[in-house]
């Protein structure tokens, strides 16, 4: 009897300790994020925590085309697909994990120019660490990242868990 007594109790505060503690910020990740990724296609608005983030700079939706990127992690190695893409200022990019995960899409905030660098990462929501997005756990889960207001340059990215196995890709804005 002592043993049903003490599950009851276990049970009981275990219950409390996770309805409790008070309002709770929404969770924002994205490893299973649905087909219409709606919140990474338009970025967070202004006064939002991705905002706060990247300072006083306000996210920019994109305004052009969205261009797909398929990650992927098979026998012939991890790669982006294209590894290479042209882009112009106010397109977006959603990228869909296809094998091999989790991938994520980063940059090196060393390599990005100071005066891009705020606007980027407003243009990245749910952000993991400083321009690094979100992991990527299930297969077809996306990320979109906004380029508007992204002058032209040609921007390098890289998954984070397969960067050594070389997982790059060039992002060139027009």
């Amino acid at each position: 009897m002592r043993y049903f007594g003490f599950s009851a109790i276990a049970a009981s505060a275990l219950m409390l300790a996770a309805c409790g503690g008070g309002e709770k910020a929404a969770d924002t990740t994205a490893t299973a994020a649905p087909a219409a990724d709606t919140a990474a296609v338009a970025p967070a608005a202004a006064g939002s925590t991705a905002t706060a983030a990247a300072g006083a700079v306000a996210a920019a939706p994109i305004t052009g085309t969205i261009h797909d990127v398929k990650m992927i992690g098979d026998a012939q190695g991890y790669r982006f697909d294209p590894a290479t893409i042209t882009i112009k200022e106010g397109d977006g990019i959603r990228y869909t994990s296809v094998s091999g995960g989790p991938h994520d899409v980063a940059f090196d905030p060393a390599l990005i120019p100071a005066a891009v660098k705020p606007q980027l990462s407003a243009n990245m929501p749910n952000q993991m660490s400083d321009l690094a997005g979100p992991l990527l756990i299930q297969p077809n889960a996306t990320y979109t990242i906004s380029f508007a207001k992204i002058p032209a340059g040609t921007y390098e990215a890289h998954c984070t868990p397969h960067l050594a196995m070389n997982m790059k890709q060039a992002i060139t804005v027009q």
